[in-house]
C-alpha cells in the first residue's frame, strides 16, 4: 500500500472525512463550502473530484489518473423513510453504484476497502445489545436492504477472490460535528435525521419537531437508538483503514457507544445544550422504523483498538456550536 492514497467516496453528507486524498461525490448536499472549510481546518488542500458513483465511465478515468491504495465508501442516499418512498431510485444508486466502483476497483488493481453500512441490517432486532453475530437481512426498509445487498456482495467478491480485503462497518446514529463549529451536518430541504431537524427547530428555523410514535415498548414511548459524535465516527474509519494493511480478509464492526437513547430523552439533551425550549408534537409511527437498536460495540474495541470516547452532552454540545455559528447551514443567506 505504500505510494498510494485511500479513496473517499461520498455523497450526501457535508463532513466527508478526507484529509488528504482524492474524493468523488455525487450529492447536491457535499457543498463547496464544506470542503473549503475542512481545507482551512486541516491546513492544506484536498484533490477533489465531483462525479455520479453509477457513471462507470468517469470513474474509469478517475482511477486512470490516481493510483489507489484502498477506497472508503460513503456514497449512497441514506434516508430510511425516503426509501420507503422511492425504493427503486435507492436500489439504482445503491447497488448500481457501489457495483460500478467494485468492477472499476478490481480493473484497476485496487483490492482494499472501508464500507459505510448501517445497523439497519440487523432489521427488528432479536436481543439488544446488538452485536455482530445478530441475524441479518430482516431489513425494514429499503435503505438497510441495500446496505445489506452491498455487505453481501463485498463478502461474496471476498471469498471468491482471496487477495481482497474489507472491513464493513456499521453505524448507529452519527450526529454532533467539529468542535470548531466550521462544519457539520447541513441537510438540504427537510432534514431526515432526527438531531438536525431538533437543531433546527432550536435555532428557530422549523415551529416544531414532529415524533413519530410515542407507544413503542420503551421507556417513554419514544424510539430508542445509539448516537455516536461524528468525530469518533471518522477515528473508526481510520482504525480501519490501518486493519486493512493486516490483509484482514473480510472484518465487520459495529460503531457506536452501546447506550440507547429515546427521541425525548435527545430533545431533552439538545435543550440542555442549547438553554432553549424545543417544541414537539406527536404524530403516527413512521413506516420502517423499529422501537429500540442499540450497539454492542466490544469487537470495534478488541479488534480495532477503538472505542467512542465522546458522550451525549459532547455530541449535543458540538452539534449546538454548528448550528448557533451557521442557522443557514453553510448557505450565506
Amino acid at each position: 500500500m505504500q505510494g498510494a492514497r485511500p479513496l473517499s467516496a461520498c455523497a450526501g453528507t457535508s463532513s466527508c472525512p478526507s484529509a488528504s486524498s482524492p474524493s468523488i461525490s455525487p450529492g447536491a448536499d457535499a457543498l463547496p463550502e464544506s470542503l473549503r472549510r475542512v481545507q482551512q481546518i486541516v491546513h492544506q488542500p484536498i484533490l477533489f473530484q465531483e462525479l455520479d458513483i453509477t457513471n462507470e465511465a468517469a470513474l474509469q478515468e478517475l482511477f486512470s489518473k490516481h493510483r489507489f491504495s484502498a477506497v472508503m465508501h460513503f456514497a449512497g442516499l441514506k434516508a430510511v423513510g425516503e426509501s420507503v418512498q422511492k425504493p427503486l431510485e435507492y436500489y439504482r444508486v445503491n447497488l448500481t453504484g457501489t457495483i460500478r466502483l467494485l468492477e472499476t476497483m478490481k480493473a484497476h488493481g485496487v483490492r482494499n476497502i472501508v464500507f459505510s453500512s448501517s445497523a439497519t441490517v440487523y432489521g427488528d432486532p432479536k436481543y439488544l445489545p446488538l452485536d455482530e453475530n445478530h441475524p441479518v437481512g430482516g431489513c425494514t426498509n429499503p435503505y438497510g436492504k441495500s446496505k445489506y445487498f452491498i455487505e453481501e456482495m463485498i463478502r461474496d467478491l471476498c471469498k471468491a477472490e482471496r487477495d481482497w480485503n474489507a472491513v464493513l462497518l456499521r453505524y448507529f446514529n452519527p450526529i454532533g460535528a467539529h468542535e470548531s463549529g466550521m462544519i457539520g451536518e447541513d441537510p438540504q430541504g427537510i432534514p431526515n435525521n432526527l438531531m438536525p431537524y431538533v437543531a433546527q427547530v432550536a435555532v428557530g428555523r422549523r415551529e416544531f419537531l414532529s415524533v413519530f410514535g410515542n407507544d413503542y415498548k420503551t421507556d417513554d414511548g419514544t424510539g430508542v437508538r445509539d448516537y455516536i459524535h461524528v468525530v469518533d465516527l471518522a477515528k473508526g474509519h481510520i482504525a480501519a483503514l490501518k486493519k486493512l494493511k493486516e490483509n484482514c480478509g473480510c472484518k465487520i464492526y459495529n460503531l457506536g457507544t452501546g447506550t440507547g437513547y429515546s427521541v425525548l430523552q435527545m430533545v431533552q439533551a439538545m435543550e440542555k445544550a442549547s438553554g432553549r425550549e424545543i417544541k414537539y408534537k406527536i404524530t403516527g409511527r413512521r413506516e420502517g422504523d423499529v422501537a429500540s437498536c442499540y450497539a454492542n460495540p466490544a469487537l470495534a474495541e478488541r479488534e480495532l483498538g477503538w472505542k467512542a470516547a465522546f458522550g451525549l452532552d459532547k455530541m449535543c454540545e458540538d452539534l449546538w456550536r454548528w448550528q448557533l455559528q451557521n442557522p443557514t447551514g453553510f448557505s450565506k443567506n
